[in-house]
């Protein structure tokens, strides 16, 4: 009975000092510009995709280099022979015959179990190996780059979806402006018509034009709210989450000149960073490739236990344990081609990636001098317009 009404009393004590939650007296979140992107960088799942491809990146690095030290395996078998060893022997005297005979004696058990302890360490391989961590290394890096850009992609979708909710939000204004200049326009005309100063057509277009005002605000509105569920996603928010984006349309002025600009587009890009990356992995590739033309070396050191029972502890005609040492190379020098082949098929990738490096480049101008020239051209736009205005 006690232990009940201390669950009673326990439920009770929640109930009335637990918070309240999302109950809505918080009311709705604020956010601008610069905290939207904050807020998108940390919770953003895509983003959190790539990071996770960075980490194991990073993860096939340490594989990569943990290649380089001795590997340890073990062995355990079982062997049943179809009959018991024998041997013969020719120099036995054969009392019934009176001659030297061949004689068979059979020792030794049918069962034979054995352990294997093996250590080795490679200690040439063509340069397989130490091309495998660079290509790994590599990797990580470009991992590393590629999220940058991810980051950048995100920012830049961020900023431009909500520039578009600002406009979208003066759109939205100046069609319920214009809705209610056309509102008071068809309540004039209406009292023109019925003083007879005007014919009924004008009352007419000015009901059409009524209607197409009603028409572009409520696009206009549902443009807005198709924007800020966009923003909703990018930030990683729940649907049903309400949020202000506050902020205003403001000229902010662009004040690099067009060649810093590209200087500064050519060092920073990490579209570059990435394809930089590929052509120094394309090269670790040719060198993997390559690394069957050279001898591969190694060392063992095994250690054996035999014996005729699980325990393997050895029988009347073996030792039980033995260990072996020794240096093994192995080198393949005939193949019909096809490790050259697969070389210069390598060395293939890594031109068409060479090309590829300067075509980034040539298009990382273009687009600066593109974009450079627009915002000049939205300058004199805004400049135009002000004055219109």
């Amino acid at each position: 009975m006690n232990r009940y009404l201390k669950t009673v009393l326990l439920l009770m004590a929640i109930m009335v000092f637990a918070p309240a939650g999302n109950s809505g007296a918080e009311g709705p979140v604020t956010l601008d510009m610069e905290a939207a992107v904050k807020m998108g960088l940390e919770r953003n799942q895509s983003l959190q995709a790539v990071r996770e491809q960075v980490k194991g990146r990073e993860y096939g690095t340490y594989s990569a280099r943990g290649a380089f030290g001795p590997s340890l395996s073990t062995s355990y078998g079982y062997t049943r022979l179809d009959e018991r060893p024998s041997t013969r022997s020719p120099t036995r005297f054969d009392p019934n015959t009176g001659r030297i005979a061949e004689w068979e004696t059979r020792h030794g058990s049918r069962d034979r179990w054995e352990l294997n302890i093996n250590i080795h360490q490679p200690l040439f391989t063509g340069f397989n190996l130490l091309s495998t961590y660079e290509k790994s290394r590599l990797a990580h890096e470009q991992s590393k780059s590629q999220l940058s850009r991810a980051e950048l992609e995100l920012v830049l979708e961020i900023q431009t979806t909500f520039l578009d909710l600002l406009a979208a939000r003066e759109s939205v204004r100046v069609a319920e402006d214009s809705l209610t200049r056309l509102n008071s326009h068809l309540d004039v005309s209406r009292s023109f018509y019925d003083v007879g100063l005007v014919p009924r057509l004008n009352v007419l277009e000015a009901k059409v034009d009524v209607s197409e005002a009603e028409q572009e605000l409520i696009s206009a509105r549902n443009r807005v709210d198709t924007l800020e569920s966009r923003l909703n996603m990018l930030l990683g928010l729940p649907r049903n989450m309400e949020v202000v984006y506050e902020g205003r349309l403001e000229f902010v002025p662009f004040t690099l000149d067009l060649d810093e600009s590209r200087d500064r587009a050519l060092q920073n890009r990490p579209d570059i960073f990435i394809a930089d990356k590929s052509i120094q992995m394309a090269l670790q590739d040719e060198r993997i490739t390559a690394s069957d033309m050279y001898p591969h070396v190694g060392a063992s050191f095994d250690v054996f236990r035999r014996g005729d029972d699980p325990t393997v502890s050895g029988s009347a005609m073996q030792d039980r344990s033995e260990w072996r040492a020794g240096v093994q190379m192995q080198w393949t020098l005939f193949e019909w081609g096809r490790t050259y082949y697969a070389r210069e098929q390598a060395r293939q990738e890594t031109r068409q990636l060479v090309a590829e490096y300067e075509d980034l480049l040539q298009n990382v101008s273009f687009e600066v001098k593109s974009d450079y020239l627009l915002i000049q051209e939205s300058r004199q736009r805004i400049k135009v317009a002000r004055q219109g205005l």
